[in-house]
């Protein structure tokens, strides 16, 4: 009775996790030598992983990845001219945590889109917010929340993202009201939050100003 006691009132606090980890301490006799503090570490660590793992699933959920990938797959061999050192580096999420923007260029096929999905993965392990979109998605976006009312909404939501990646930027030509759009997000993210941009188009075509890091995926 006690035992059923101390369950229901872990749930009732909203902790599953460990009410389900006590209940299977109490039925593993292997466990049973362990001391109070021992017993009580595993709970609290399996409580923290549950909640991370939930934490993390959302995060991925709402990033809205083209494709799953991990920056462990991350193909680093030579003939692609990626830097392992600065991959390495944008995983460790320091280029979020300090605002900077990051641009990805190369050819169709050298896997920008991939590299940046994984970056986004990585952020999201780290506990920021991330949002993936091809840049024509989010024009259709805005239209469409623009003639039901939500524009506001979704425009408070990608100032809030702490990583906001845009794939196929310049494949299409980009019109005065779409580019004022655009340049309002960008603005308003501006030494606030980061943008991560994935084009063919080599940078000193556009934007020169806005990037920290430059990565060439090409093979």
């Amino acid at each position: 009775m006690l035992n059923n006691h101390t369950v229901d009132a872990l749930r009732g606090l909203r902790l599953t996790a460990m009410a389900e980890a006590y209940l299977r301490q109490m039925q593993d006799p292997t466990l049973q030598g362990l001391s109070f503090e021992e017993r009580f570490g595993l709970l609290v660590d399996h409580e923290v992983t549950s909640r991370y793992n939930q934490r993390l699933g959302k995060l991925i959920r709402e990033a809205k990845f083209k494709v799953q990938a991990t920056p462990e797959e991350v193909d680093h061999r030579p003939a692609r001219g990626l830097d392992s050192a600065l991959i390495r580096h944008l995983t460790s999420g320091q280029w979020i945590a300090a605002h900077h923007n990051l641009v990805v260029t190369g050819p169709t096929g050298g896997g920008k889109t991939y590299l940046s999905c994984a970056l986004g993965t990585a952020a999201c392990r780290l506990g920021f917010s991330v949002r993936y979109y091809r840049v024509s998605r989010l024009f259709q976006d805005i239209t469409l929340s623009k003639a039901d009312g939500s524009y506001s909404r979704l425009a408070a939501k990608l100032a809030k993202t702490d990583l906001l990646i845009l794939d196929d930027w310049g494949l299409a030509s980009i019109s005065t009201s779409d580019g004022r759009e655009l340049l309002d997000i960008l603005d308003d993210r501006t030494s606030l939050k980061s943008t991560c941009i994935a084009s063919q188009l080599p940078v000193g075509f556009w934007c020169k100003n806005i990037c920290t890091h430059q990565i060439w995926t090409g093979f």
